[in-house]
């Protein structure tokens, strides 16, 4: 199948690239970059796209450093919503599937605390969150044959586009240079590895899934106080990790204290996704660190 990759270069992109050349190249990939298409222009993506041929396009791309984005509301709604509808819009002229990830962090203000399945009310507590939940609404409406893939807490050999790498090489580096990490014990999340999101996905297009919301992550959930001791432990790591609460560390942007997704959905259309800690292992030993 001939696919766009928007965002081929962030850790997800980079991973989907990876499994599709590991797995003998179903998808026929036509990588478009930032310095390719300016995706706060609606006009550049039509003329970047109308003379393309394809058959699936998969939207990796955002505006996603959470803090930054509180102040740029205007720019964060560009990207991760009315870029989406003009992506979906495309997608329906063409007749392609359009595959458009999103996040947890569309949930954080719901009361429910149980691990949230695809109907469940959107409930953002930040602007990247809304203008993603916008975006998920506006791709869905657009005519097309979409796919939101709700992804979350990503860790991938490619690093964090933008962030200076990820929360693992963070708690590795941070750990290893202080010997005692101090990270927040009151929000409960799903960690998730890129390279799993992108052999879902490919599961998912060859078993030609019916279009709608998906839940794409790893199994299990975890606070990033969790997450973070485990990380120090199977990546020997001498330090600490001091539980504290989210008040300890004031943000701009808040954050959702509770965002944990229910990917049974997935399980049941293509296969159940491993826990967290397995895809951690797997991660861990990918980046040269000899496992605990």
């Amino acid at each position: 199948m001939k696919t766009i990759l928007l965002g081929p270069n962030g850790q997800l992109g980079t991973d989907i690239r990876a499994v599709n050349h590991h797995r003998g190249e179903p998808l026929s990939v036509d990588p478009i970059d930032r310095s390719m298409v300016d995706l706060t222009d609606v006009d550049a993506i039509g003329r970047c796209l109308r003379d393309r041929e394809f058959g699936c396009l998969i939207n990796c791309a955002s505006y996603h450093k959470t803090d930054e984005v509180e102040q740029n509301s205007e720019r964060a709604f560009a990207i991760n919503a009315h870029s989406v509808r003009r992506l979906a819009e495309i997608c329906a002229d063409k007749r392609a599937r359009f595959v458009h990830v999103s996040t947890d962090y569309v949930f954080g203000g719901q009361q429910k605390r149980a691990p949230l399945i695809e109907s469940d009310e959107k409930a953002p507590v930040n602007v990247y969150g809304e203008s993603k939940g916008l975006g998920e609404d506006l791709a869905l409406g657009a005519g097309a044959e979409v796919l939101v893939l709700r992804v979350a807490s990503l860790f991938g050999v490619a690093g964090s586009s933008g962030k200076g790498g990820n929360f693992v090489e963070t708690v590795i580096r941070l750990g290893r240079e202080r010997g005692e990490l101090r990270v927040v014990a009151d929000q409960t999340m799903s960690p998730t590895s890129t390279r799993d999101i992108a052999e879902a996905l490919i599961r998912m297009l060859e078993h030609d899934v019916p279009p709608g919301i998906w839940h794409v992550v790893n199994s299990g959930a975890a606070t990033w106080h969790e997450f973070a001791t485990r990380i120090v432990e199977r990546a020997n790591v001498a330090a600490v990790v001091v539980p504290v609460e989210t008040s300890a560390f004031p943000t701009p942007a808040r954050r959702p204290p509770y965002s944990v997704l229910d990917n049974s959905k997935l399980a049941a259309a293509v296969g159940s996704m491993r826990d967290w800690q397995d895809a951690l292992d797997d991660y861990l030993v990918a980046r040269g660190h000899r496992l605990n």
